[in-house]
């Protein structure tokens, strides 16, 4: 089962489903055996995932990624705490693995043979890869304007690839067809669940990497909006077993030339404004999750605001000259709505900030290459090196 089949009823293909399913637990009963988070993580938090054992996961090392403290930026002091979330040290290099990894590892329980996704490049190079290390077959549908690198991925991985004339929706509601003719398990977020699960795992490694203590605030990137839910289940799941006692403010930024996930977030109407950010992997017209993304941001009050796409590409120049770590723009798009709210002095002093970075650079070079300045060549003496670097 995907999406609910009451509430999916009158779905279109023009507007946000409805009926994106929810994956609960017995929080109750997990509660009694359980003393603490420490006793979570000696089993894999298999108690608070959708299948039966961790030895069904990919053999890949996917998550337990590093968390960088940042203590200043252009070699001035900040005032608050803030840490990186790297999450393209995952094998293919995107946040995404998170979430192919247990797609992959229920198909691999229920004996489902082949995946299918529609994707901008991430999603589909990430099941392409996952797929790849546990001997399944994927079958990846991008729109033929993905950058190159991540069709590179794709195509190394094995997969079969099917590029369409047409954006990510489209791609998107092909798969769903291809799905209902041919039975194969579908990875698309905001329509398999366990997507969801797969990425709120992070949640749990913030709360960890931090001493078992909770951030003040953590900045995403948004699209479709599972990333944002994805961690709010995360925490959500720790509050409901009581290891945690509050939320932490979860700031969703979307580039303004693609802000359709927080622009309806208060409307009544959902309005659709074609998406021309150059930040392809959250450049979505139909924010596919935003219901649920919805209710949490309102229920936890979150927090959401745009950056332009000259914020994303110079924020993530920044961030790669200060900290050595290069993220694609849709990644950068959190580090940019972290510098907003430091400019605009909303982030207090003494508070902890976490930065979720979602990708490599290396997927998208095309979006940087008007802001690389390549000097041109010299002949190779001291006087000619000289006068370059001066």
């Amino acid at each position: 089962m995907y999406l609910c089949p009451v509430c999916g009823v009158g779905n279109t293909a023009t507007a946000p489903p409805k009926g994106v399913l929810k994956t609960l637990y017995d929080y109750n009963g997990i509660s009694k055996t359980i003393s603490g988070f420490a006793d979570l993580k000696k089993n894999g938090f298999i108690q608070l995932l959708p299948i039966e054992s961790i030895k069904s996961l990919p053999p890949l090392r996917i998550g337990n990624t590093p968390l960088y403290p940042v203590t200043e930026l252009d070699r001035k002091k900040l005032p608050f705490n803030v840490y990186i979330k790297d999450d393209s040290q995952n094998p293919t290099w995107s946040f995404k693995d998170r979430a192919s990894a247990l797609v992959s590892a229920y198909a691999r329980e229920n004996r489902l043979e082949t995946i299918i996704a529609a994707s901008t490049g991430n999603a589909g190079s990430s099941l392409a890869g996952i797929c790849a290390s546990q001997r399944q077959r994927a079958v990846i549908i991008v729109p033929e304007t993905a950058p190159q690198a991540k069709l590179t991925q794709i195509i190394m991985y094995g997969a079969a690839i099917v590029p369409v004339k047409g954006n990510y929706d489209e791609a998107f509601e092909l798969s769903i067809k291809v799905t209902e003719e041919f039975g194969w398990y579908n990875r698309n977020t905001a329509f398999n669940p366990f997507t969801i699960e797969g990425k709120k795992t992070a949640s749990f490694e913030i709360y960890e990497q931090l001493q078992y203590r909770l951030p003040d605030r953590i900045f995403i990137p948004a699209g479709d909006g599972v990333i944002a839910s994805g961690v709010y289940k995360g925490f959500e799941d720790l509050l409901l077993l009581n290891i945690i006692d509050r939320m932490p403010v979860i700031v969703a930024v979307q580039s303004e030339k693609s802000d359709n996930l927080v622009r309806n977030i208060n409307r009544k109407d959902f309005k659709i404004i074609p998406s021309t950010t150059m930040a392809d992997s959250i450049s979505v017209d139909i924010p596919r999750n935003f219901f649920m993304t919805r209710n949490f941001i309102q229920k936890y009050k979150g927090e959401t605001l745009t950056v332009s796409d000259e914020e994303i590409l110079n924020a993530s120049k920044l961030l790669a000259g200060n900290t050595g770590l290069f993220a694609e723009p849709a990644a950068a798009a959190a580090f940019a709505g972290f510098l907003s709210y430091r400019k605009n002095d909303r982030i207090p002093a003494d508070s902890s900030n976490v930065v979720l970075l979602t990708g490599s650079g290396l997927k998208d070079l095309r979006s940087l290459s008007h802001i690389l300045k390549i000097p041109s060549s010299i002949y190779p003496s001291i006087d000619n090196l000289r006068r370059l670097l001066q």
